[in-house]
């Protein structure tokens, strides 16, 4: 496995179940390579297709993990790199209560599902949303400088932003799209897995 193959798989692992167009426009990479890659995978058993998406076949993924650190070694040395991420899981607890917030609100003392009919609610959230993603623009920034298509996930997340605060609320935490709560699972995710470090809940 090469640095190029080793790279595609993790974006198919990050991404669990995919189209390669969706692998290149996480990893920032040309989408005509990312699809010579994944049918390669198809044909060695290390991609599997699911229905058109595709994702990393279990004998595969394990050797996906055992060659992180030989592929981001250096990476999992560099000081800076290491600070920006220890910078990302602080303000990560910061994400995840939002999104409780934005999903949940209390009514008469319970804790209800959000029906977003209360303007003046989601606006408040959505003000702190727009606060911590300045800081997040800094820690990506600060992550790029040491792997440059971090800058990917700032993009993502901009346009999530965008679109929320523009009305589509879907865009906060949807599942479904590159919703910004979609897009930062995926960039934890992806920092743990260059780092070789496990996710705290």
């Amino acid at each position: 496995m090469n640095a190029e193959q080793h790279l595609v798989l993790h974006g198919l692992a990050i991404k669990k179940y995919a189209h390669p167009d969706a692998i290149a426009s996480l990893l920032d990479l040309p989408p005509g390579r990312v699809k010579q890659v994944v049918d390669e995978g198809v044909a060695k058993g290390t991609v599997i297709d699911v229905g058109g998406k595709f994702a990393v076949s279990p004998a595969a993924r394990l050797s996906l993990h055992a060659n992180y650190s030989r592929f981001y070694g250096a990476l999992r040395n560099d000081k800076a790199f290491r600070d920006a991420h220890l910078d990302f899981e602080k303000i990560n607890h910061d994400l995840k209560s939002l999104i409780t917030d934005w999903q949940t609100m209390k009514v008469a003392g319970k804790l209800v599902p959000n029906d977003h009919s209360d303007e003046a609610y989601d606006d408040k959230i959505l003000s702190r949303l727009s606060k911590l993603h300045e800081h997040a623009k800094r820690i990506l920034a600060a992550l790029a400088q040491s792997l440059p298509r971090m800058k990917v996930y700032s993009e993502k997340l901009e346009e999530a932003l965008d679109k929320a605060e523009s009305g589509d609320l879907a865009w906060v935490s949807d599942a479904k799209t590159d919703s910004y709560h979609t897009v930062w699972f995926e960039l934890h995710e992806d920092l743990l897995c260059l780092l070789g470090e496990q996710r705290k809940e």
